[in-house]
């Protein structure tokens, strides 16, 4: 096994990639499943920390694959055979969800994470074994740290059970500082666009996690109480935040970015934020729709905060990852972070938060879109001149 060419024209994610990224949606749709029964049942602190503690194990397992395969998938047999071992841990993963959630009992989810660990450290090895000098040493690196790391989770679980949030906290730094070790004396051939393009697609699957989850919520509400205007606008509202989400993100191209690693690990990273805080929309849309119904006993504030906050999280931590790079002007790079504080101040508006919520994030979309078309227009005519 050795590296693809970093440069390599026309690099897109393959169909391995897209079936890993599929059932990863799985153990996506279980946290937020678990999330929802914990803020309708009143509980939002633990349901809250076990949601961020459940979706940094699903976060990290993909992340550390994606770009695993942007240096070296050169899709053979045993890379396909050893990816398919990570994908039934994944699946073994969201298996235990619920239990990680009721009891705070990760035993299962660690089975799951140790198979898909235990999988990545074989394809480090097998790169280190086709590779030669400081490319060779970085693989092994990567291949000790994350066996190291894996050590260290299941040290904490023994004996199996629950797992102390200050030792998780321990873990989580542990892990996000092997990927800068490792490659502190060479880099990896990860590929710009091709990281871009995974990036993106998983932001698309965990957006459509979340368009699945708000539909089932309405159709679910719909089954045992008559039609009326609030789900209706829940669901208008909820619509108006996914489609603003989507079109926020992809707004502007961000693999000229990724220039190199320091660039590169700030966004990877920060997309924790990105695909939890996307997931938990569609969440916070099922307790706003069981609030509204009387199903969930819990104030309005709180069935709007469910939807709220995750979209101002979302909105100020896109423009802090790349969409600012491409901002001219105060009152263009003030859009988003103005438009996050905006919709956080819906949550007071109490049942019409969700479609407020809905109408900022357009508004943001449109005033986005007509800033960037003066620049344009400026740009072009001042070539023009020169010219």
């Amino acid at each position: 096994m050795t590296a693809r060419d970093r440069d390599e024209a026309h690099r897109a994610s393959t169909p391995l990639e897209l079936f890993f990224d599929l059932c990863f949606v799985v153990a996506v749709a279980q946290a937020g499943a678990r999330l929802v029964h914990a803020l309708v049942a009143g509980h939002a602190g633990a349901g809250i920390a076990g949601y961020l503690m459940v979706f940094f194990a699903i976060w990290w397992a993909w992340m550390n694959f994606s770009w695993f395969a942007s240096a070296y998938d050169i899709d053979d047999v045993p890379y396909r055979v050893t990816t398919l071992v990570q994908i039934a841990g994944v699946l073994v993963l969201a298996a235990g969800v619920p239990r990680a959630f009721d009891r705070a009992d990760f035993t299962v989810v660690a089975i799951g994470y140790l198979v898909m660990r235990l999988a990545l450290v074989t394809q480090w090895l097998r790169a280190a074994s086709g590779e030669r000098g400081a490319a060779r040493q970085t693989a092994v690196r990567y291949a000790s740290g994350v066996a190291l790391c894996q050590i260290g989770w299941l040290a904490l679980l023994l004996p199996p059970g629950r797992l102390a949030v200050w030792a998780f906290l321990v873990m989580v730094v542990a892990e996000l500082l092997v990927p800068p070790i490792a490659e502190s004396g060479a880099r990896t051939q990860w590929h710009p666009h091709h990281i871009a393009e995974r990036y993106g697609l998983f932001t698309i699957i965990v957006l459509g996690e979340t368009v699945s989850a708000a539909t089932v919520a309405v159709q679910s509400a719909l089954d045992v109480h008559r039609p009326h205007g609030q789900l209706l606008m829940i669901a208008g509202g909820g619509l108006l935040i996914v489609f603003s989400a989507w079109w926020i993100y992809f707004s502007v191209p961000i693999h000229e970015r990724l220039r190199g690693n320091r660039e590169a690990f700030l966004w990877g990273y920060g997309h924790y934020l990105v695909f939890a805080s996307a997931a938990a929309i569609g969440a916070g849309i099922e307790v706003a729709v069981e609030q509204a119904v009387g199903v969930a006993h819990i104030p309005a504030s709180a069935g709007s905060a469910a939807v709220t906050v995750p979209s101002a999280v979302y909105l100020f931590t896109v423009w802090l990852l790349h969409t600012r790079f491409h901002k001219r002007g105060l009152l263009h790079q003030s859009v988003l972070p103005v438009a996050s504080v905006a919709v956080l101040a819906c949550t007071l508006a109490g049942h019409a938060a969700v479609p407020l919520a809905g109408v900022v994030g357009a508004l943001a979309v449109a005033l986005g879109v007509t800033f960037r078309t003066r620049i344009v227009r400026a740009e072009l005519e001042g070539a023009r001149q020169n010219a």
